[in-house]
């Protein structure tokens, strides 16, 4: 009997015992023998520790056997396995956590100490422990569609189960450095070409790349010269110094310490394998305990939290919008690329054919192949005549922010939406109070509010009336979660809550205009904060005419004073002077003036309160009102809705550790005026 019949002989994975005790694997012994990770009771693996300990069992028993050849492959259809265990590690510190990183790292070495062939066949998301894993294995082979990276720095973190040496030993290490300093992910080809995969093929042809290896005719291309030259501590030093400078960029180091550690770790012991262990497992327990860390796993679990409060099924299998200007474009293209049926309907041709093209675009950069492409666009059409209204599921209004012109659209859909369907609006800046009596349904009607650009900002806000049904929110909910955004509930409220807490942000920095002070101080002052950008580029960004829509609605609505919007500003507006989409707003796009994008060595702590803690105030007013249910929804809401600083863990958390945000706010409020002064919910927050 041949290779490849050995194989094709193989029961199927579900078909495959558990071993007895066993929970995590499935084993079908032979000459070729296969181990498939299933973690029971999820439809995704993760490596924890329980894992690596039946692991490690399975090895005993099978190194034993003495086959001539182990396939590592999971049962699960969607993925080799998604990462580590968060939940596992997220309360280890010192000599525990040190602890279960030698027990993983000793189950690893096993594996990769095997005498025979060891084969690790991934596919779709091959992520953090699971490329670890697969990394420990003499072979990898890809299945089409692989996606392999290491996202530990986005937990503050660096791979801790022999990423960093493994990968910068099998590949140009600057390459892997790159790979885990951005916690980038390498799609298919990429994985190959880098040298991560042995072989990419489509899954028919798996089992013949699994009997070439088990063969000795699987190659595998080893770093060359440029691995070799790296060995030099030299060579590392130098290419550590440009990576320092390159990261301090992005996420400088008094805010992120992991990509620094990293490349200390690299540098220091890139040439020896063994003491780049003991580093990293030193390193990595250290990293653990620093509030970075402990921060963005906060933010980890705070992004798991909304999306299990999308759970369920939402009923939708078709979506119209109406309007397609950016946004409607931006949801119609999403929803068509996570498999709705949508059509989009516009009063004019050419920004359809505009939406067509801005798709094709986010497909681009999503990485779909160009079947997946075509077939996502095959499901988004143009409807100019509005004949999706009456077969549509959802409706989603995403027209001009003009009461009236939203009003007609509703009158419009009397008689016209199938029973059962939904209709929500992307709205901003209105109140669903003020919109609900035109609509056909006010139990099937409720606000659906993206965050541009939706094929980046993962927030939806759901947004509550009250004559809103609850079955209507949850479904709402669930198809947000279905299309992969993330639904924070919220209720109706003067720019709900996002741009509620957003909104001083950006006002107060137009009052700082107003006084003289530069703008490129302020943005520079709130990048140093660790916002991803300074509030005089996003107001540009998100376009003046709409800041000044959002702050005048704010200053009618609130019961609390808002600073007043300087008239420049509304002049600036009504001559076009929008932003970075006319060319010109606070900065000029068209004369070349970029703003900055470092930020302050010194920023002033006076700037850094007054654009922050208003928005600290803002939140406890929010959960005072109800308009969220509890502080984790606050702080999810502003971090994936606006990118505010993730590793201070969102305005509430950073309240709760400052601890003088009630105080700091009474004395700016003495200095500059009753919109610092703090909201009556500070009594009770903790």
């Amino acid at each position: 009997m041949d290779v490849l019949e050995q194989i094709n002989r193989k029961p199927m994975p579900e078909d495959t015992p558990r071993p007895e005790g066993v929970k995590n694997w499935r084993y079908a012994p032979g000459d070729i023998a296969q181990l498939w990770l299933d973690c029971p009771d999820t439809g995704t693996n993760v490596i924890s520790e329980a894992v690596l300990r039946e692991l490690d069992q399975m090895l005993d028993q099978i190194k034993g056997e003495q086959p001539r050849a182990l396939v590592i492959r999971s049962a699960k259809s969607g993925g080799f396995a998604a990462g580590a265990d968060i939940d596992g590690f997220a309360g280890l510190r010192g000599d525990r956590a040190v602890e279960m990183l030698e027990q993983g790292h000793a189950v690893l070495d096993k594996l990769a100490a095997l005498h025979f062939t060891t084969i690790a066949v991934v596919h779709g998301a091959t992520l953090g422990g699971g490329l670890e894993l697969a990394l420990a294995c003499d072979h990898r082979i890809g299945v089409e569609g692989v996606k392999v990276g290491f996202p530990e720095i986005q937990l503050g973190l660096h791979p801790g189960l022999g990423g960093t040496f493994r990968l910068t030993g099998l590949i140009d290490p600057v390459a892997a450095m790159q790979m885990m300093l951005t916690g980038s992910s390498a799609h298919d080809r990429k994985a190959r070409k880098l040298g991560i995969l042995d072989a990419l093929v489509p899954e028919r042809h798996v089992e013949a790349a699994i009997g070439a290896a088990a063969a000795g005719k699987l190659d595998h291309d080893s770093g060359g010269l440029r691995a070799s030259a790296m060995r030099t501590r030299a060579a590392r030093s130098l290419a550590s110094t440009r990576m320092r400078s390159e990261s301090e960029k992005k996420a400088p180091n008094q805010n992120y310490p992991a990509p620094y550690a990293l490349i200390n770790l690299w540098e220091d012991h890139g040439g020896d394998a063994k003491e780049m262990q003991k580093a990293e497992i030193a390193s990595f327990a250290e990293l653990l305990e620093s509030a970075t860390a402990q921060n963005l796993i906060r933010v980890f679990f705070l992004r798991r939290k909304l999306k299990s409060d999308g759970k369920g099924d939402d009923g939708i299998t078709h979506v119209h919008v109406i309007g397609a200007g950016a946004m409607g474009a931006e949801i119609a293209a999403w929803s068509a690329m996570q498999g709705k049926r949508v059509t989009l309907e516009d009063v004019a041709l050419e920004p359809l054919g505009k939406a067509v093209k801005r798709a094709a675009g986010i497909y681009d950069k999503k990485h779909l192949s160009d079947i997946e492409a075509r077939d996502a666009l095959d499901r988004m059409m143009p409807d100019p005549d509005g004949l999706g209204r009456a077969r549509a599921d959802l409706i989603i209004e995403a027209a001009p922010e003009k009461l009236e012109l939203k009003e007609k659209i509703y009158a419009s859909l009397v008689d016209v939406m199938k029973p059962g369907a939904i209709l929500a609006s992307n709205t901003s800046s209105l109140r669903l109070a003020g919109l609900v009596g035109a609509v056909p349904d006010p139990g099937r009607f409720g606000g659906l509010h993206f965050f541009n650009p939706v094929s980046q900002m993962p927030l939806v806000e759901i947004v509550s009336h009250e004559q809103s049904e609850t079955r209507t929110l949850d479904r709402l909910a669930a198809f947000a979660a279905g299309i992969d955004r993330l639904p924070a509930r919220v209720t109706d409220y003067p720019g709900f809550l996002v741009n509620r807490i957003l909104g001083p942000y950006l006002m107060e920095a137009m009052v700082m205009l107003e006084e003289g002070k530069d703008k490129a101080e302020i943005d520079r002052a709130a990048l140093a904060f660790g916002m991803p950008m300074g509030p005089v580029t996003l107001a540009d960004q998100v376009g003046l005419d709409i800041c000044l829509e959002v702050s005048r609605s704010l200053r009618e609505n609130l019961e609390r004073p808002m600073a007043d919007t300087p008239d420049w500003l509304e002049k600036m507006v009504n001559d076009g002077k929008t932003g970075r989409k006319s060319g010109e707003g606070l900065y000029n796009y068209d004369k070349g003036e970029e703003p900055p994008k470092a930020p302050a060595d010194d920023p002033s702590e006076t700037i850094i309160d007054r654009l922050i803690l208003p928005m600290c105030d803002a939140g406890v007013e929010c959960l005072r009102k109800g308009v969220a249910q509890d502080v984790d929804t606050i702080d999810a809401a502003v971090i994936f809705g606006t990118g505010w600083a993730p590793f201070r863990g969102g305005p509430m958390h950073y309240a709760k550790v400052r601890r003088d945000v009630e105080r700091r706010l009474t004395a700016l409020a003495a200095e500059h005026g009753d919109r610092f002064k703090p909201d009556a919910g500070w009594s009770s927050f903790g």
